[in-house]
């Protein structure tokens, strides 16, 4: 049960991290310098009130809900388009925020559930090219490991990958979310950041070599792979909504903090994507710091907290007999 709790209390990281980033979406770097974000507020970018979520939590939960039934790509497909069509898991009863390679890839999937062509939503991965990999993938995965935590992770890298592919196909937005869930499953493990994180390094290592994966995409993974992310200065830090960007961005956050509050925030104060950034690395805090690390008025001003916590125990109980 303590496991599952763990990834609940991730879950519910993600979309606290998501919800304190909303209102400065897009902001620069620059601005935020000058007037940091410190606590929940509202508002702002996107006109939403505090504690309101944006698309990174909606497909995060859309993924979760079907996890409470036997896996099918068709089933995630599903909950994708509902949420498009603001029919389930939105914060108030709209999409607001919706990315450029997620919004065409849904019109995608659509077209694919319209025809009952479901045999193609597992090669969707061969269609992809390196000009979609945003961020939509990474930010939505932390859910699949209650189907793989008692299984290795590197060796479900085909299935991690067809579950990234509804949205974003490349292999490089797969092995981002295959080395965000193996950091997951090291702290799931109850690992130190810092063990956790040189862990995770070996194995996604071990992995390049197995699958004889491109040398052209390994490189791209240096800086967090071959080298130690939190070496950087914040100035090297990117967090734009470019995949590699957030990774590198989440990690960083993590591994420079020491409470959830302080990775968030610093998360959100970098700029640009910053809704994302604080949901990706809210999902690491989450886990590592467990939901009574959470600031209170964040926890219960969050929209539909009693939603969301209701999901959590379900998945909580059907994973916890498994």
């Amino acid at each position: 049960m303590e496991k599952n709790k763990k990834i609940a209390d991730g879950i519910l990281g993600l979309a606290i991290g998501d919800a304190i980033g909303v209102p400065v979406e897009f902001k620069s770097r620059e601005e935020l310098d000058a007037s940091p974000v410190i606590d929940i507020q509202g508002y702002g970018t996107h006109y939403q009130p505090p504690g309101t979520w944006s698309d990174d939590s909606s497909l995060t939960f859309c993924l979760a809900e079907t996890l409470l039934e036997d896996f099918s790509l068709q089933k995630i497909a599903n909950n994708f388009i509902l949420w498009k069509s603001g029919l389930i898991w939105t914060p108030h009863g709209q999409v607001f925020d919706i990315g450029i390679q997620t919004t065409r890839s849904i019109d995608l999937l659509q077209k694919i559930l319209n025809e009952k062509d479901f045999d193609s939503l597992k090669f969707l991965r061969y269609e992809a090219d390196e000009y979609t990999n945003g961020n939509g993938s990474l930010m939505r995965i932390l859910p699949l490991y209650y189907v793989l935590k008692d299984k290795s992770i590197e060796g479900e890298f085909n299935f991690i990958w067809e579950v990234s592919a509804l949205t974003h196909g490349h292999i490089r937005s797969a092995i981002s979310c295959l080395i965000y869930l193996l950091m997951i499953d090291e702290l799931m493990n109850g690992r130190e950041k810092q063990i956790a994180y040189q862990n995770t390094r070996e194995r996604i290592t071990k992995f390049f070599v197995i699958r004889e994966i491109a040398e052209r995409e390994v490189e791209i993974f240096d800086r967090i792979i071959k080298n130690d992310i939190q070496l950087l200065s914040r100035s090297e830090i990117q967090s734009s909504g470019y995949v590699i960007h957030s990774l590198e961005a989440s990690f960083w956050c993590f591994l420079k903090c020491d409470t959830y509050k302080e990775t968030i925030l610093k998360a959100v104060n970098l700029g640009d994507d910053t809704d994302t950034t604080a949901a990706i690395v809210g999902g690491l805090a989450g886990v590592f710091y467990g939901s009574d690390a959470f600031p209170k008025n964040w926890y219960d001003g969050l929209s539909r907290l009693d939603d969301i916590k209701e999901l959590c125990k379900k998945l909580e109980k059907k994973y916890s007999t498994i």
